[in-house]
This record gives structure tokens, C-alpha cells and sequence, in this order.
């Protein structure tokens, strides 16, 4: 039997054509990342790697813009997906598929991508993923991930960040109907994974916890730091990063001419339109 229980593994923030400009202003906001990745997909990637879950940074070169890569063109721009890791994704999608999750493949999907060690080799990467039901999460792709080669991406010299973030220790959801959004994540890891919060819910996990809230609370916690708003559904809008020092990510970000919100002693914010459609969250 596969372990069922939630742990974050990535999250992906989709920059569609602007990967370079990404990959600039994410090194300006203090992320070490890794070098361009290509998959088998047609997409191209930069990853921030941290203790035990990373950032993805996915978009497509301009050579391949006749044919947008499907994992880019499927979903809207900014925070579009939440992975969840699994160590067996045919046996958890199997069991899932019994249980009557739905699903969005018919089987998970197979792909890989050399990986760029610096060193003049580059070893390819395998993994298998599939979908939670693209139905029931408009534009919010909630997928597993099984990396077959993890040794290949959890690399301490790529874990080393110069504004001292450590790991993602929030994801935040903005919902018109929090209960009504949650009861997927209900669904997939079963009642007793839920917890009742102020103004919605949370899915902790041992990687990281997933919170829907309510929009207004949304509000009262980002204010002007949100994406704007294009339609009624449901969205990822934040992410909230563990650091080091509150001081030093402070100072690094104001010396590189980024926006911050100091929200309080322990926690400081910089807006979406300086993050590519995502609010960022550092606490200490």
C-alpha cells in the first residue's frame, strides 16, 4: 500500500515566455537557481532548491513558441501549480483511482530532462507525475510527483541561498468557498489530514502546510502585495518562505531595489508584481 499522507514538493510559478526575465529577478530576490533545465515536454525550467521542497520557475524558449510546451499553455500565468511528492506514483495512482479519486490521466505521464551539474555532465532526470481532477481545480493544477533520481536535484551547494530562505513553510489559497475547495484535498488524503483555521482551512503536511482562506481574509493578510484579480475562481497567491535571518533577507532585498512590505517584526513581504503573479512571504 502507498503512503497516501500530503508532503509538498514543488511549486510551480509559470513565466511562460519571460524565463530569462524570471530567472533575472529571482536572482535579484535572492534565489540561487539552478541552471536552465530542457524537458522531453518542450518546456524549460530554473529551480530554487530548499531543504525539502523547491520553487520552480517553468516557461518555454522562444524557439519552441509555435508549439507552447501543454504544461505551460494549460495554465494561467504566475502560481500555477502545487506538487505533492510520492515514491510510487503508478501504486498511489492506482490506489487513489480505487478509492474514486478522480483523476486527470489515464495513467501518470513519464518524462525527463538533462540536468546541468556544472561540471561539464548532465545526467538525465526521470519522473512521473499525474493530476488531481483539472475539473474540479480550474486553472489550479494540483499534481504528484515521483522523482526516480533525487540525488540529481537535492544538492546541498544548490540549497544555498543568499537571502537565506530555507524552505517554503506555506501555501496560500485564496477561495470564494474555502470548504468547497478543500473537500479535494479532503478527498485525496482522507478527513483527519484537515485542520480548521480563522477564516478557512489547512492541509499540514511534514513539507509544508496548504491553507485556503477566504478572500477577504486574503486581503486583511496580503492587501496590495495580491495579484490582480482576472476572474472569480479560486487561486494560489502567496508563499510563505522560512529564512534564516529576518535581517539579512531584509537588507539584501532593499540593497537590490526590491519592494518590501515590512508586515511585522517577523515577517516581511514583497508584492506579486515584483515575484511574477505571487505574493512572497519571509519569516523568520
Amino acid at each position: 500500500m502507498p503512503d497516501t499522507s500530503p508532503r509538498v514538493d514543488h511549486v510551480v510559478i509559470n513565466v511562460a515566455e519571460e524565463l530569462d526575465a524570471a530567472q533575472r529577478q529571482y536572482q535579484k530576490l535572492g534565489f540561487f537557481l539552478t541552471l536552465r533545465g530542457h524537458h522531453t515536454l518542450g518546456s524549460s525550467n530554473h529551480l530554487a532548491i530548499f531543504d525539502n521542497n523547491y520553487l520552480e520557475l517553468l516557461g518555454y524558449e522562444a524557439k519552441n513558441v509555435a508549439t507552447i510546451p501543454v504544461g505551460v499553455a494549460e495554465t494561467a500565468r504566475g502560481f500555477s501549480g502545487l506538487a505533492f511528492k510520492t515514491r510510487d506514483a503508478d501504486a498511489l495512482f492506482n490506489t487513489l483511482k480505487a478509492r474514486g479519486v478522480t483523476l486527470g490521466e489515464h495513467a501518470p505521464n513519464a518524462f525527463s530532462r538533462p540536468v546541468d551539474l556544472g561540471d561539464g555532465s548532465a545526467p538525465d532526470i526521470h519522473f512521473r507525475t499525474f493530476r488531481l481532477d483539472p475539473g474540479a481545480t480550474p486553472k489550479r493544477r494540483y499534481f504528484f510527483c515521483q522523482n526516480l533520481d533525487p540525488e540529481l536535484l537535492w544538492r546541498k551547494e544548490w540549497q544555498q541561498h543568499p537571502n537565506g530562505v530555507l524552505a517554503i513553510s506555506r501555501v496560500v489559497v485564496e477561495a470564494k468557498d474555502p470548504a468547497a475547495s478543500i473537500a479535494l484535498f479532503a478527498q485525496t488524503f482522507g478527513k483527519d489530514s484537515i485542520r480548521d483555521i480563522a477564516d478557512g482551512y489547512r492541509l499540514q503536511t511534514p513539507t509544508g502546510a496548504v491553507e485556503v482562506i477566504t478572500r477577504e481574509a486574503a486581503a486583511t493578510a496580503f492587501g496590495n502585495a495580491l495579484p490582480p484579480r482576472e476572474n472569480d475562481d479560486d487561486r494560489k497567491i502567496a508563499l510563505t518562505l522560512r529564512v534564516r535571518s529576518l535581517v539579512d533577507t531584509r537588507q539584501l532585498l532593499k540593497q537590490n531595489g526590491v519592494s518590501v512590505i515590512d508586515k511585522s517584526a517577523t515577517s516581511l513581504i514583497v508584492p506579486a508584481n515584483e515575484a511574477f503573479g505571487l505574493a512572497l512571504e519571509f519569516i523568520s
